[in-house]
């Protein structure tokens, strides 16, 4: 099933709603290239909603440190939402969970971007 992500925009938030396998091949690049595209937008607030991603390899999981630290670089955020039971596994497994930002719903995630609701 090759990977579709969808984009919207959310209070000033970009949200790419993920869906399929982010495995190596032409998976890997679809995420690498709507991450870089945005980033070259000057969109620097990024949401990986995650909950319709079945299965992510070791290459999928370098991605996503890859697209964090593309995003970091450009002095941006890039967080994740709702983490399907598979994905956050392998996150608990690498221990990577401890470099993402991980939110469940939405309303919080977006709302995480505003320093004064985050304190």
């Amino acid at each position: 099933m090759p990977l579709k992500i969808e984009t919207r925009e959310v209070a000033h938030v970009i949200v790419l709603d993920v869906k399929g396998r982010i495995v190596l091949g032409d998976e890997i690049g679809v995420l690498r290239d709507a991450v870089r595209g945005l980033v070259a937008d000057g969109k620097k607030k990024i949401i990986l909603n995650l909950a319709d991603v079945d299965y992510i390899d070791s290459s999928g999981v370098g991605e996503l440190v890859g697209c964090f630290t593309t995003v970091r670089n450009a002095g941006g955020e890039l967080k994740l939402l709702k983490l399907s039971q598979k994905v956050q596994d392998v996150l608990y497994v690498t221990k990577l969970y401890t470099v993402f930002d991980i939110r469940e719903d939405e309303f919080t995630a977006v709302k995480s971007f505003d320093y004064f609701f985050a304190k």
